[in-house]
C-alpha cells in the first residue's frame, strides 16, 4: 500500500476543490487534490456550463424558427429549420472537455498532484483512495471537503427509465415530445424553457403557489408572461405522486383533485443535497449544520484542520461562492489573514428572461425596520433593449433612505447576468446611490437602466 505525504489535501475538483488547490499550488503549498470522476466536478460537466450551452442552443433555434415564420421586423428570412439534439449534446460535450482539460492543466501547472479514485477518511489527517490501480493512502497536515452536491430523489419518483434528473437530461438525445418538470425553482424552469423553445410540450409542477418562490413576484412576472407564450402548462401549488401504470404519464394533486400529466420523461428537479456519504465522515465526527457540515467564518469544521466548502456547507450552493470560499481557504493554509466576510452574493437565474438578485429585497430590506428608497427602470425606456427586441423586465435598486448605502439590486430581462459583476461590485465597495447616479454607463447599453434606476431612487430619472 502506497503513502504520500502532504500538506494540503482536496477531496473533489469541483469549482470549489480546483480553485482552492490551485491557489494553494501558487502559495507554494504541497498540495494533492482527489476526484473520482472528471475535474470541474457538477458544475463543469453536468451542470452550469452544459446547461447554459444547452440554453444558447435553445435561444438561436428559437430565433430560426421565428426568422421562418415571420421575418418582421428585422428583415430577416430563412427557410424552415431543422433541429438534431444529438449534434447540439455533442457540441456541449466539446466544450466541456475543453474546460475540464483546462482546469486538469492548471492543476498541474500550479504543481498540484491529482490523484483519480474514490476518498475515505481513515482519520483527521488521514485518507485512503481507491483508485483504478490499488489503494492509495494520503497523510495530510490539513484536509479540505469540498464533495458537492446531487440531485434530491423523490420516494415515489426514483430516477431511472423516463424519470430522469438534471444531469441526465443535458445528455439526452432524442427530443421528448412531452417533457413533465417536477419543482418550479431556478433548475426546472431553466431546463423547460429550454427544452420548449426546442418544440417539447413542457408541463411544471411546483408546490408553491407561485413559480421561482424565492424571488419576490415583480420579478418572476415577465418570467410567467414568457411561460404563458412558449405554451408551457405551469400547474402551481401541485405535487406528483408517481408514474402511471403504463409508465406514459405523470400522476399530479391538484386543489380540484388529481390529473394525469402525458409525458415521455419527467425532469425531477426539486433541489440538490450535500454529498456526506461513503466518503467516511463518521471516522472523524464532525458537527453538522442539519445536513451540512457546519463551518465558521474561515470555512473551518468542528476538528482542528479540517476545512468544507461549496455546496457540502449548505445555501446559497453556488459555483462563484465555493470558488471564492476556495481561494481563501488556501489562503489562510498559507498563512494569510482572511475571513468569509461577503456583504452579498450574486444569484442568476437563466429563464428567458434571466434574474439577477444581489442583496437585499425590498421585503427584505423592511424586515430590517429600515426605511428604503426605491429606484426602478424599465427596459421598454432603453434604446440597447428596443434594439435587442428585449423590451420586457427592469433594473430595481434598493437603498437606505438616510444615507443612500446600497442595499440590493435586482434585475430582470434578456442577457442581464452579465450586470450582475457591476451589481456586487457595487454593494461589495459599499455604493451609495449617488456613486452610481454619478458614474458615466455608456450608450446605448442595458447597463444605462442601472444608472436610470438610481437617478430614479433620487428623484430625478432622466429618460422616464
Amino acid at each position: 500500500m502506497n503513502e504520500i505525504v502532504c500538506s494540503l489535501l482536496v477531496i473533489g475538483a469541483g469549482p470549489g476543490g480546483y480553485v482552492c488547490a490551485i491557489r494553494a499550488g501558487q502559495l507554494g503549498i504541497d498540495t494533492v487534490i482527489v476526484e473520482k470522476d472528471r475535474p470541474g466536478g457538477t458544475c463543469l460537466n453536468v451542470g452550469c456550463i452544459p446547461s447554459k450551452a444547452l440554453i444558447h442552443v435553445a435561444e438561436e433555434f428559437e430565433k430560426a424558427v421565428r426568422w421562418a415564420q415571420d421575418s418582421a421586423p428585422l428583415g430577416i428570412s430563412v427557410s424552415a429549420p431543422a433541429f438534431d439534439l444529438a449534434q447540439a449534446i455533442a457540441w456541449k460535450d466539446h466544450i466541456v472537455g475543453r474546460l475540464s482539460i483546462g482546469v486538469a492543466g492548471l492543476l498541474k501547472r500550479a504543481g498540484v498532484k491529482t490523484l483519480h479514485g474514490h476518498a475515505r477518511f481513515r482519520d483527521g489527517k488521514t485518507v485512503t483512495v481507491e483508485t483504478e490501480t490499488g489503494i492509495q493512502v494520503v497523510k495530510a497536515k490539513t484536509i479540505v471537503i469540498a464533495t458537492g452536491s446531487e440531485p434530491v430523489t423523490l420516494p415515489d419518483l426514483p430516477f431511472g427509465g423516463p424519470v430522469i434528473s438534471s444531469s441526465d437530461a443535458l445528455t439526452l438525445t432524442e427530443l421528448p415530445n412531452r417533457l413533465a418538470v417536477i419543482g418550479g425553482g431556478y433548475i426546472g424552469l431553466e431546463l423547460g424553457m429550454a427544452f420548449a423553445r426546442l418544440g417539447s410540450r413542457v408541463s411544471i409542477i411546483e408546490s408553491e403557489p407561485r413559480i421561482l418562490p424565492l424571488y419576490d413576484p415583480e420579478l418572476t412576472r415577465p418570467v410567467a408572461k414568457r411561460l404563458k407564450e412558449l405554451g408551457v402548462d405551469v400547474l402551481a401549488g401541485a405535487r406528483a405522486r408517481g408514474l402511471s401504470p403504463a409508465g406514459d404519464a405523470l400522476i399530479v394533486e391538484t386543489a380540484e383533485g388529481a390529473r394525469s400529466i402525458a409525458a415521455d420523461k419527467v425532469l425531477v428537479t426539486v433541489g440538490r443535497r450535500p454529498v456526506t456519504g461513503g466518503v467516511g465522515l463518521e471516522e472523524i465526527d464532525l458537527d453538522m449544520a442539519g445536513r451540512f457540515l457546519r463551518i465558521d467564518d474561515q470555512c473551518r469544521t468542528s476538528m482542528r484542520g479540517v476545512y468544507a466548502i461549496g455546496d457540502v456547507t449548505g445555501e446559497p450552493m453556488l459555483a462563484h461562492r465555493a470558488m471564492a470560499q476556495g481561494e481563501m481557504v488556501a489562503e489562510i493554509v498559507a498563512g494569510k489573514r482572511r475571513s468569509w466576510d461577503v456583504r452579498a452574493i450574486p444569484a442568476i437565474c437563466f429563464t428567458d428572461p434571466e434574474i439577477v438578485s444581489v442583496g437585499l429585497s425590498p421585503e427584505e430590506a423592511r424586515a430590517g425596520g429600515r426605511e428604503i428608497k426605491i429606484g426602478q427602470f424599465p427596459f421598454s425606456a432603453n434604446g440597447r433593449s428596443m434594439t435587442k427586441l428585449a423590451e420586457d423586465g427592469f433594473v430595481r435598486v434598493v437603498a437606505r433612505a438616510d444615507n443612500h448605502l446600497v442595499l440590493g439590486i435586482q434585475a430582470v430581462g434578456q442577457g442581464i447576468s452579465e450586470l450582475s459583476t457591476a451589481f456586487g461590485l457595487a454593494i461589495e465597495m459599499g455604493a451609495r446611490l449617488e456613486d452610481i447616479a454619478g458614474t458615466i454607463h455608456a450608450h446605448p447599453t442595458q447597463g444605462e437602466a442601472f444608472q436610470e434606476a438610481a437617478l430614479k431612487a433620487l428623484g430625478h430619472a432622466l429618460h422616464i
